[in-house]
């Protein structure tokens, strides 16, 4: 995630100033899944042995053929064909797995009446914990059933970051504070490389972090600030209650990003 997108990610649930108090005891329909205990689940736990076993054994090959390597580039080439036969194994052997999980919370969320079901991990306070429930169901022997009917309308709205990220404004800047932070970390380096006591090397790296910190408050602040403000005046147009990304939502919500790209175009 880019420096944008990383600070926007921590802003997003503070974009509606009702959020605290709505998501207390009085709503029902927003639910929540601890993804890490899915481990749990004894096909999960083999799947997961065996990604693990496979891994050691790529690690080893990985090791043998790096050591070939006469060139930056064949590294690279070498290292890029592991990670790819590492990414398709993981891929093959949880990809089905995952798919049953959305069933099973989809089928968990219907018979709830939910609209939503977002990660644990952001919720503080409210909410029905459906972690339990998911996991029977995964754990019994019949495949879980997909519910007739999509999610009812969700007042927890969500944005896909990546896209927002992909904007050519916000993509210029977070490319120009990139360039300036690389010539800043050379210009510290070369620095470092004169540098003759411990006072010395630490005012190198105090100048460049305040040098970081001044350009990413000049160039990128203005717009997170803007990009949050939108999202803010979306939601409370929509009458959402919450905004989180889209990573931390499991199931249901109300997409909002082409609205957000729509203003901030």
């Amino acid at each position: 995630m880019s420096k944008v997108g990383a600070c926007l990610a921590v802003l997003l649930a503070l974009a509606v100033g009702a959020a605290p108090r709505a998501l207390g005891a009085d709503v029902t329909d927003i639910g929540y899944l601890d993804q890490q205990a899915l481990a749990t689940i004894p096909r999960y736990a083999a799947a997961n042995r065996e990604l693990m076993t496979y891994k050691a054994n790529l690690d080893r090959q990985f090791a043998q053929q790096i050591r070939t390597a006469r060139t930056a580039s064949d590294q690279a080439r070498i290292v890029q064909y592991f990670q790819n036969r590492f990414a398709e194994r993981q891929r093959a052997l949880f990809g089905p797995l995952l798919a049953r999980a959305q069933v099973a919370v989809a089928q968990v969320a219907a018979s709830k009446g939910l609209s939503v079901v977002l990660d644990k991990r952001i919720v503080i306070v409210g909410g029905q914990d459906i972690t339990k429930d998911v996991i029977d169901l995964l754990s019994g022997v019949a495949d879980p059933v997909p519910p007739v009917n999509t999610p009812p309308p969700s007042r927890v709205g969500w944005i896909d970051q990546t896209q927002i990220d992909a904007l050519p404004k916000i993509k210029a800047a977070e490319d120009a504070f990139a360039r300036f932070q690389a010539d800043q970390e050379r210009i510290a380096q070369d620095k470092m490389k004169g540098a003759k006591t411990d006072a010395d090397r630490s005012k190198i790296m105090a100048d460049y972090q305040n040098a970081i910190d001044a350009e990413q408050k000049k160039d990128l602040q203005p717009i997170i600030d803007h990009t949050r403000s939108v999202v803010a005046d979306i939601a409370k147009k929509k009458n959402l209650i919450l905004v989180v990304d889209r990573s931390n939502i499991i199931y249901g919500g109300t997409d909002i990003t082409n609205d957000v790209k729509a203003a901030l175009q």
